[in-house]
This record gives C-alpha cells, sequence and structure tokens, in this order.
C-alpha cells in the first residue's frame, strides 16, 4: 500500500484540473499579449480566471497578480513593503514559513529594518496581547507579517482580531495564507488584509503558479523588470495553462468545500482514536488533535528519542509511507522544527515529531495501515 500523509507540502492535482490544462495547452497556446485572435483567447483565459480569483477573496481584479507561488509572492510584498511604501518596523513570529523569515532577516541587514518577533505560548499560538502592546508602542510604518495556518502545527491565527488591532494602529497587515486558500473560506477584506499569499500546489492545482494580492491603496513596484504583463508588477509570459489550472482547481475546491471539509476531518479524527488507542504515551503537539484548531493537520510527538527521527522516516518511506518532521524546505535538515523550538519543552523537543497532513484522496484504510506499521516501528526503538 502506498500511503501520502504529507499534503502540507503538496496535493496531488485533481483530474479536471490537468484536463483543463491540457485542453489549453492543446487549443489556446498563443502568448496573451498577442493582439490576434487567439492571443485575444488566451488573455480572457487569463482575465477570467482573475476574476473568478478576486471575486472569491472579495476583491478586485486589480489586486490580483499571478506569480509563481507563495515564496514569490511573499518576496515581492515583503520587499516592496520596505522598499516602496517605507515600512520601518514588522511584528512577525520565528515559526513562519522560511519564505517569510529568510526574507524578513534580508530585510532587516541590508534595509535597516527593525524585526520584532512575537512570543509564542505553550499551545502554538501567538501571544495577542504583546502584538497589541507593540503596535501601541511603535510608530507608523509598521508591516505586521503573519501567516493565516501554521504548515506545521495547524494553529490558525484570528485574522479578524489581528486585522482590527493593525487598522487601529495604522499598521500594514500581510499573512502568508498558502496553507488557507483553498481550504478555509475567507474573505480578504472583511479580515482588513492588505497583503495575502496563495500557491495552487497546496490545493490540488499545478505547481509553479499562484498569486499575491496586494490592496489597490498600497502601490508596490515589481521586483522583475521586462513587459508590462500583471499591470507592471510582474514581468514575463503568462503561464496560461497554469492559470486557469489554479483556476480550476480553487473553483472545485469551494464549490464542495463543506463536503470535503467534513470528509478530510473524518478522516484525521479516525486516524487520531486509532493512534490512542494503539500506541501509548502519543502526544499531539499544540492540540493539533482537536477540529477547532484546523482540519487536515495532526503534529504528533512519539515516544522515540529525537535522534531516532530520520530513522522513522525512513522505515515509513519503506513501508510506502510518506509523511514528514515539518516543512519540506527544510527536509534534508537534522536539527528540530525551528516551529516546535519556539513552544515546546526541552523533554519534548528529545523526542521524535511527526507532521501528516490528509487530503480527499486518504482514506481510513490508509490510515489503519499507517498505525500498523508505526506501531511495529516504535516497538523497536523506544
Amino acid at each position: 500500500m502506498k500511503v501520502y500523509f504529507d499534503n502540507a507540502a503538496t496535493t496531488a492535482m485533481r483530474p479536471q484540473v490537468i484536463e483543463s490544462m491540457v485542453e489549453v495547452m492543446q487549443d489556446t497556446y498563443a502568448n496573451a499579449s498577442a493582439t490576434y485572435a487567439l492571443g485575444r483567447s488566451a488573455k480572457a483565459i487569463v482575465e477570467t480566471s482573475r476574476k473568478y480569483i478576486a471575486k472569491q477573496f472579495g476583491v478586485l481584479d486589480s489586486e490580483i497578480v499571478f506569480t509563481s507561488g507563495g515564496t514569490e509572492s511573499n518576496n515581492l510584498i515583503l520587499q516592496g513593503a520596505v522598499r516602496d511604501l517605507g515600512v520601518k518596523h514588522i511584528i512577525t513570529t520565528k515559526i513562519e514559513h522560511h519564505a517569510v523569515l529568510k526574507t524578513i532577516v534580508y530585510l532587516a541587514a541590508d534595509f535597516g529594518v527593525s524585526v520584532h518577533y512575537l512570543p509564542i505560548l505553550p499551545d502554538g499560538t501567538i501571544d495577542y496581547l504583546v502584538l497589541e502592546q507593540l503596535l501601541d508602542t511603535l510608530e507608523e510604518d509598521v508591516l505586521v507579517s503573519l501567516m493565516h495556518i501554521n504548515n506545521e502545527t495547524g494553529v490558525l491565527l484570528d485574522l479578524e482580531r489581528v486585522g482590527n488591532l493593525c487598522e487601529t494602529n495604522k499598521a500594514l497587515f500581510h499573512s502568508d495564507t498558502v496553507q488557507t486558500i483553498g481550504h478555509f473560506d475567507i474573505n480578504f477584506k472583511d479580515v482588513k488584509l492588505h497583503f495575502a499569499t496563495a500557491s495552487a500546489h497546496k490545493f490540488y492545482g499545478p505547481k509553479g503558479i499562484g498569486f499575491a494580492y496586494v490592496n489597490q491603496e498600497c502601490k508596490l513596484k515589481a521586483l522583475q523588470h521586462g513587459g508590462e504583463q500583471e499591470r507592471g508588477l510582474r514581468a514575463g509570459t503568462e503561464a496560461l495553462h497554469q492559470i486557469k489550472g489554479m483556476q480550476v482547481a480553487l473553483t472545485l475546491g469551494y464549490k464542495k468545500l463543506e463536503e470535503e471539509i467534513k470528509f478530510v476531518l473524518d478522516t484525521k479524527e479516525y486516524l487520531i482514536a486509532e493512534l490512542q488507542e494503539k500506541i501509548s504515551q502519543i502526544e499531539f503537539n499544540a492540540h493539533s488533535n482537536e477540529s477547532s484548531r484546523n482540519y487536515n493537520l495532526l503534529n504528533i510527538l512519539l515516544p522515540v528519542s529525537y535522534e531516532k527521527a530520520n530513522t522513522i522516516l525512513f522505515e515509513l518511506d519503506l513501508a510506502g509511507i510518506a509523511v514528514s518532521r515539518g516543512s519540506a524546505c527544510q527536509s534534508g535538515s537534522n536539527k528540530p522544527s525551528h516551529v516546535l523550538a519556539e513552544f515546546l519543552s526541552e523533554e519534548s523537543l528529545s523526542k521524535t515529531a511527526l507532521r501528516l497532513s490528509f487530503s480527499i484522496y486518504n482514506t481510513t484504510n490508509e490510515a489503519d495501515y499507517f498505525v500498523e506499521v508505526l506501531s511495529k516501528i516504535i516497538r523497536k526503538y523506544s
């Protein structure tokens, strides 16, 4: 049996997404900037997709910028906020994705931006009171950059609460919503976001395509220069088939959202019950076993020393099971997760942590198989 429980890293594409992309590659292959009929047809696909995405998130068409994905979108926004909007202070955490963390480190080193890291509480949430105090204390030119759902623990940020704090204190608000888009219903305007990011391969779409939401009042400039595509914010010929694939993935995802959330949550809760029954001393980091936190991520702590983490992953892989210790961009690291290190005790960090993330393609049979294999491995190494 092959079991894929690493959907926070990437997801399988829906068959309808693949079909839509093939159709575009076969029938509408012209450059979207061309003025003849076939080019206009290509342009129509781009703008129709943009219009759908904008409507889904309650924003203007002109506020959606197509990019290669989350990393480019976060760089466009963070670098632009400092370079073009004069941001002098960034409030964030040390549990952000490295596309945000490393960009902020670069901005601090090269532009002298002051970075303020919020404490993380034992349950994995940010300290909202410290955020409020910082916003009261700092002068203008502040950007708050906090991810909506943590990609390792599944802890959700209260976007509305943060948005209101930022509005009161005239701060800009950026959220890395890569793990959110396609999985949660969200209106960017309602939660007072200025910037958000998305990557299609996180919601059953193609890799290499995503978008940035940039509020019309925030006048950013391009990171790369060339043509006038994306209203001058992102030069280069549009990846038409990928844009169409992303739009189809979003359309299907939001059409079936409630049904698919229930299906995935049922699978997750079944697995939790089996783990609790079959493996003694198992723990769930950041209360990721509670459905109020998230429905598709589970971070578990095994009664096995951290030194055995890579061996456990290897043995799971041999059994046809794909899981991870955290973000895929850190898969080669031997260090403990930078996320868990912010709030777990030394004793907990000395144990092996695994991240499981679920999709519409997972089953309870896969959950049974995973628990069976993991139980044998734990008995072997504990």
